[in-house]
């Protein structure tokens, strides 16, 4: 089994962006989108075409595809 069978990258949908299930819902607005509704009900309101294992493959995604390079940050 595939790691990310779930994360599809099609040249012809979003410009190649890395997507759900060939949806137009990138991994970058799955990460989005549990940021602004970390109540997962709420989410699921919102995405109800998103599944749990959807959000958990575009989280390790994500992970899996950040260097280690710290970013500084404005400390306000």
């Amino acid at each position: 089994m595939n790691r990310f069978d779930r994360i599809t990258v099609n040249p012809a949908v979003i410009n190649g962006q890395p997507c759900i299930r060939g949806m137009r819902l990138t991994v970058k607005r799955v990460l989005e989108a549990v940021a602004l509704y970390p109540d997962r009900s709420e989410l699921h309101r919102e995405y109800p075409e998103l599944e749990a294992d959807d959000i958990l493959q575009a989280l390790d995604f994500a992970a899996c595809n950040l260097d280690d390079r710290v970013i500084p940050i404005e400390v306000a």
